[in-house]
């Protein structure tokens, strides 16, 4: 009896008649309602009206009296009528028809919910969003509040450390220029550098027990990589000592871009070759183009980026301006970095630095690949990223403390061993989070002399 959409759905079997009782409880309208009432009522009083004779009705009386307290135990109580009042009449929900003030107010309650206001935004969205969007407004208020994010909250990873936007932001905290991928195409493009046998020579060892690098990362693109690294580090290097020999001019061995592409080319053109190699491990001052550990460097660049022309770009930059101190001449900076490591452990524990430096143990015995390769060479992969994520916001100054952290991670092992030296001829696995937190919390014990020089150190 009712106009419940239901009921008139085309899937659905025509409903059966519904008994009585249950008319009366859902009428269709106050008309349908008078004529049920007008019914019951007429059937009620049959007898009285069609009774003609007085006596019969008072013996009908006397004999309903009589027996009323069976009549009553027996007869079922027919519920009383609704009020026929169109205003307070009551009806089935499904046939109830809702307002339109109903439906606006539970259409804004639902809009209310799924829009989040900018307090409610989840940091890590408020963090794609800077990096998809770019800063509006004051751009030095955005770089602090994507490093605070980058610190507080993380970049959204897989379990392998895979994330869409980690390039990106390290290309945003290296204030990478947009270059085009010609350029690198271009040094790919002229063959082998001067450099390319000591690459050789280290490539296939690069994170060679890491399945993660293996598996998306292969040797060929890391000798690309480095390859176009040492070209354009070969480039400068001619620029800065005002080489009258110009990278593309021709002499008579034909073009530099294939001179040293041919065993025999390399074989004619003697010495030269190897000169701009063997200064960067000569132990002077002059810009390298390539030194030892840089094939590890390289790795996690390649390992986030979505390309190798990315990767070259941050790359490039990290070398040249955060740390050029760790691929030129003798790696000065690399052993500066070590004297610092034992100065600021010594600042933070004490303990544990003098039983250190009792069993002679210097950080050029056991830190030298941890502050080469910023905490690269020790796994897992997935740790290592989320470090440099903490690097790039605040400087890669700061792995000497990460590095000293993990030594203070192993206090307790280290004091009560005998001989350190076993253990630390490798670091235990990374534990990005309680490095990070150690770094940040001890770096108010740094005096600031000492926080000058680490800033420095890699220049």
């Amino acid at each position: 009896m009712t106009n419940s959409p239901v009921k008139h759905a085309p899937h659905l079997p025509a409903s059966t008649a519904a008994p009585a009782d249950h008319q009366l409880r859902s009428p269709k309208s106050s008309r349908g309602l008078r004529k049920l009432q007008s019914a019951h009522q007429l059937s009620s009083n049959y007898a009285a009206l069609n009774t003609t004779s007085l006596i019969s009705q008072q013996r009908q009386q006397q004999q309903q009296r009589n027996t009323s307290a069976s009549h009553n135990a027996q007869a079922p109580q027919i519920p009383p009528l609704p009020i026929l009042s169109s205003h307070h009449r009551t009806r089935s929900n499904s046939d109830a028809v809702v307002p339109n003030t109903a439906i606006s107010a539970s259409t804004s309650r639902k809009t209310a919910t799924t829009k989040k206001s900018p307090a409610s935004q989840d940091p890590r969205d408020e963090l794609e969003g800077l990096v998809r969007q770019g800063p509006q407004g004051d751009l030095q208020a955005k770089l602090a509040r994507l490093r605070y994010l980058v610190l507080c909250e993380g970049l959204l990873a897989d379990s392998d450390g895979m994330s869409q936007s980690r390039i990106y932001v390290w290309l945003i905290l290296l204030n990478a220029p947009a270059i085009p991928t010609d350029s690198y195409l271009d040094l790919i493009r002229r063959g082998a550098s001067p450099a390319y046998s000591k690459i050789r020579n280290d490539t296939f060892r690069t994170l060679a027990t890491n399945p993660l690098f293996k598996r998306r990362v292969s040797e060929a693109s890391l000798i690309r990589l480095l390859n176009a690294i040492a070209w354009k580090l070969h480039d400068a290097k001619l620029e800065k000592v005002g080489d009258s020999t110009k990278v593309n001019a021709a002499n008579e061995l034909g073009s530099p871009e294939l001179q040293h592409a041919s065993p025999a080319v390399k074989h004619a053109q003697g010495p030269p070759t190897t000169t701009a190699t063997d200064s960067s491990e000569a132990g002077g001052t002059e810009p390298g183009i390539y030194v030892q550990g840089m094939n590890v460097l390289c790795a996690p660049f390649l390992y986030a980026a979505r390309s190798e022309a990315e990767a070259f770009v941050a790359f490039h930059l990290f070398v040249t301006r955060e740390c050029p101190g760790y691929v030129r001449g003798a790696m000065d900076g690399v052993h500066k970095g070590l004297a610092l490591v034992d100065k600021c452990l010594a600042i933070i524990d004490p303990k544990l630095s003098a039983y250190l430096q009792s069993k002679h143990m210097k950080a050029e015995l056991y830190a030298f690949a941890s502050v080469l390769t910023m905490c690269a060479c020790t796994p897992p992969l997935p740790e290592v990223l989320q470090i440099w994520d903490f690097l790039f916001a605040y400087g890669p100054h700061l792995n000497i403390l990460c590095i000293c952290a993990q030594l203070v991670i192993m206090r307790e092992t280290l004091l009560t061993s005998p001989s350190p030296t076993k253990l630390l001829r490798s670091f235990p696995p990374l534990q990005a989070k309680l490095i990070i937190e150690f770094a940040a919390s001890n770096l108010r014990k740094i005096p600031a002399d000492v926080y000058e020089e680490l800033v420095h150190h890699a220049e």
